[in-house]
């Protein structure tokens, strides 16, 4: 199933789930599982709340919500770059449950790489050494839509945009997954799309922002109260108005790490 499949929303909302699997890697318990409900079956991931870890800047047990509510942001501006998600009982307790994106093998997005070996019009990000002491570079596909979940990044306030984070589906369309550091009150912009620095952004993307203007003060808000918090709400709008006053892609800032370790 796809993420654009009208029925991909009921199915994770109401489909029976059966675990499969643990995303190792994962920080947080990351459950790999499959959902089915009236003779159709797919893939998602499961995490449960209970099996979050606690962060000292961010409140206990919401990065489940989190999830959620950047999938409503991503929906209302009409970018669809978070597959469907939805908070609702699982096998171990509430949690968000996520449709699971099919990737193409070696259509990775983000790579670091050989300064010889960057690809033809993908983005720098910057230089580095590998651990064999040869020079590298952290670098990002230009492709439309990885600039536009750039753009949503910066909506989201995202903590932890790794490149493991940013999915090619096989459908062609890219994906961002793993929002549970995101939308917090205090800037926190750590991402591995910062290729397009002082750049304006895209008409598609400032027009995106319109919307959510609009839409969170009206019954998306309401919507995102359930999991965020007065004050991240209105930090959110704030975020909104400052780019849409200067719709520009910012400068990192000085005052904390801008890109998430690991980077991937």
């Amino acid at each position: 199933m796809l993420p654009s499949d009208p029925a991909a929303v009921e199915l994770v909302t109401c489909g029976k789930i059966e675990i499969e699997g643990r995303l190792v890697d994962a920080s947080n318990a990351t459950l790999f599982c499959g959902i089915s409900a009236e003779g159709v079956d797919a893939k998602c991931v499961y995490k449960p709340v209970s099996g979050e870890r606690a962060l000292w800047d961010f409140p206990d047990g919401t990065l489940a919500g989190r999830e959620v509510a950047s999938y409503l942001l991503s929906e209302a501006a009409g970018l669809h770059l978070v597959p469907p998600t939805v908070y609702r009982d699982g096998p171990f307790g509430p949690g968000m449950v996520q449709l699971w994106v099919d990737t193409k093998d070696g259509d990775d997005l983000v790579d670091v790489v050989a300064p010889r070996d960057v690809p033809a019009g993908w983005r720098r990000v910057l230089r580095a050494m590998d651990r064999f002491g040869d020079p590298a570079v952290l670098t990002h596909s230009d492709h439309p839509d990885v600039c536009l979940l750039a753009a949503l990044d910066i909506v989201l306030n995202n903590a932890d945009r790794k490149g493991g984070h940013v999915l090619h589906g096989t459908d062609g369309r890219v994906y961002g997954v793993d929002h549970g550091i995101c939308l917090h009150a205090e800037p926190k912009l750590r991402t591995v799309l910062w290729g397009w620095v002082g750049e304006r952004l895209p008409d598609e993307a400032v027009e995106a922002l319109r919307t959510l203007r609009t839409a969170v003060r009206g019954p998306l808000g309401s919507a995102l109260a359930e999991h965020l918090t007065r004050a991240e709400l209105r930090a959110l709008q704030r975020r909104l108005t400052d780019l849409l006053a200067d719709p520009v892609f910012p400068t990192p800032s000085a005052d904390w790490r801008a890109i998430p370790w690991p980077a991937f």
